[in-house]
């Protein structure tokens, strides 16, 4: 079993914005992380390039196994 270090959920959410919408194929209003969406009742997610910003290089995520 690997231990990953504890990290601060703050630290993992700077600059970060949360986000909402309405589900394009049920309606229902959904939460995410700078407008990345996930339908908890339908199961539609929107693409990953319709976020705010660009996604974080390989390396520069926590659980990259390289770290």
């Amino acid at each position: 079993m690997t231990t990953r270090p504890e990290t601060a959920p703050e630290a993992t959410l700077t600059g970060t914005e949360i986000t909402r919408t309405d589900c394009k194929k049920c309606g229902t209003e959904v939460h995410g992380i700078d407008g990345r969406y996930a339908c908890p009742l339908c199961g539609w997610v929107n693409a990953w390039s319709e976020g705010h910003r660009a996604l974080p290089e390989a390396h520069e995520d926590l659980d990259y196994p390289g770290r």
